[in-house]
């Protein structure tokens, strides 16, 4: 019987990819917000359990507020199954329809999203201001409807994709966790690794990209027992990832991932390609199927499954208060690994884009428009504020791109301190221990939360560079936490060490009946 024919017009599919790119910009997926929630219950390191707090309690404050989760808001990737029986009735491009669709969502006047798309990549690497072109993947398919998968990635986890053409007699389960024990916490855990195997390199990163939009259904697994090669290496991958005690946001503990996905083709008989991709905990997606009827409605999410949690409930530990406006070097000296403290004051802004400058102006010999002496750098750059805002979501970006300028800076400037996301690598850390001038981390995924504790904002430099501009912001009581002390010590490096130690004797001592 000859497939029906069902016409659905090119400003439906337009529409609906802009109100799915608004509603996964403020609504984390159900599953993932009761997994991370059973997380946050059993976590045992203090660290660790805030992180996952604040990430909870961001997710719901974005929720209610209807602001972005993450101020990055990601690289726009769409997974569509076009059914043969379908007619788009538009004289644009499927590809032109996503695009439109993403132009309106980004430029949204009521909730702006951060444009991160740059063109001409090798050159001049300029902001195409609406994050347009999407990353679209097209299969046509049986039926009559039009499918779409569409996710928002963030570039700290992208970052972390890694490849392999591996031996077919060798074991894709160890290479796979000594990738990720040397990924560091740059792609915001916790979170998902997903896995695609097979067919040629191409086929196998898209099939881990498709795979971590699926449910999460880890514990449902576990309960039931695998039924097949994939299902059992997803459970041994999920044990074998979170033993190595990575923890939320690197700073060691229970949970590093929530879910592991896995994905399988056929492939050559001479190669065993995989990929692998890491999902942040920002973990935007959404699928939707258009049949003719109209754009997609899209229902918001019961906001009582989120766990109540006030922010007097994270600060309930020990943490130390900091007037950015009378530091001292004495005083950063004081502060060691693991310590939350609690910055008051005048906070200056930067970047990748605006560490080049500064980096080039310097090697010049020519003065930099902002003075950096004695002040602390929040590396981020912050969503357009709507409303009565002072700023949007202002979350942390990967420090990790920052390092080849540390020495330069902290050499030249008389720069205090930094703060960012993730790990520091071994010459940043010479420069830290060199310089005295240690480095806290923001939790990555609470960029909304932190934006409250923003209480002005003003551009003082690059002001061209859009959202990599320099700001200086007034906050209080901005929550981070002390990750490389002026010793060198680093919580990146001590955390994950002592969790996997305290994980591995717990597995000892229960496999002897301790």
């Amino acid at each position: 019987m000859a497939t029906k024919t069902r016409i659905i017009t090119g400003e439906d599919i337009t529409q609906s990819v802009a109100d799915a790119l608004q509603y996964i910009s403020y609504y984390h997926p159900p599953d993932y917000i009761q997994y991370l929630s059973d997380a946050y219950k059993r976590e045992q390191n203090p660290s660790a359990k805030n992180a996952i707090g604040q990430i909870l309690l961001n997710s719901r404050m974005a929720a209610f507020g209807r602001r972005p989760i993450c101020q990055d808001t990601g690289l726009v990737v769409v997974f569509a199954k076009v059914g043969i029986g379908a007619r788009i009735r538009s004289s644009a491009s499927f590809s032109e329809l996503i695009n439109d669709g993403v132009r309106r969502a980004y430029l949204d006047p009521n909730n702006p999203l951060r444009p991160s798309v740059v063109a001409d990549p090798l050159a001049k690497r300029a902001n195409t201001r609406d994050n347009t072109p999407a990353a679209v993947h097209v299969d046509l398919v049986r039926g009559n409807t039009v499918e779409i998968t569409i996710a928002a990635k963030g570039g700290g986890s992208e970052n972390k994709a890694r490849f392999t053409q591996l031996n077919p007699a060798a074991s894709v389960a160890d290479w796979v966790v000594e990738t990720v024990a040397s990924l560091g916490s740059g792609w915001c855990p916790p979170g998902l690794i997903s896995v695609g195997i097979g067919g040629s390199a191409e086929k196998a990163m898209l099939l881990a990209k498709e795979a971590m939009n699926e449910p999460i259904d880890m514990a449902d697994l576990i309960a039931r027992g695998a039924r097949n090669a994939e299902e059992a290496l997803r459970v041994e991958l999920y044990d074998r990832i979170n033993a190595l005690g990575i923890g939320a946001q690197g700073l060691g503990g229970l949970t590093t991932v929530v879910d592991v996905k896995v994905a399988t083709y056929p492939t050559h008989a001479a190669s065993q390609p995989v990929a692998l991709i890491p999902q942040c905990a920002a973990n935007r997606h959404l699928k939707f199927t258009l049949d003719g009827s109209g754009p997609v409605q899209l229902q918001p999410p019961d906001i009582s499954m989120w766990p109540t949690i006030e922010e007097a409930d994270l600060r309930s530990t020990i943490v130390r208060r900091v007037n950015l406006d009378t530091l001292t070097r004495e005083e950063t000296a004081t502060w060691r690994c693991g310590e939350t403290l609690l910055l008051s004051g005048k906070l200056l802004t930067g970047r990748d884009a605006a560490h080049r400058r500064m980096v080039d102006l310097i090697a010049l010999g020519k003065p930099i428009p902002v003075d950096l002496q004695g002040r602390v750098i929040y590396y981020v750059g912050p969503v357009r504020a709507v409303g009565n805002e002072v700023v949007g979501p202002a979350g942390p970006t990967t420090s990790s791109r920052m390092d080849g300028f540390v020495e330069t800076i902290l050499a030249e400037t008389g720069l205090y301190a930094m703060v960012g996301k993730a790990e520091r690598g071994p010459a940043a850390i010479e420069s830290i221990v060199r310089h005295k001038a240690p480095y806290l981390i923001a939790v990555g995924g609470a960029a909304y939360l932190i934006s409250k504790s923003i209480k002005s904002a003003r551009v003082v430099a690059f002001e061209d560079l859009g959202m990599e501009a320099v700001y200086e912001f007034e906050v209080q009581d901005m929550p981070v936490i002390m990750a490389v002390d002026v010793k060198g010590e680093s919580v990146h490096q001590s955390g994950p060490i002592e969790w996997r130690k305290r994980m591995a004797a717990d597995s000892i001592a229960r496999s002897i009946g301790i």
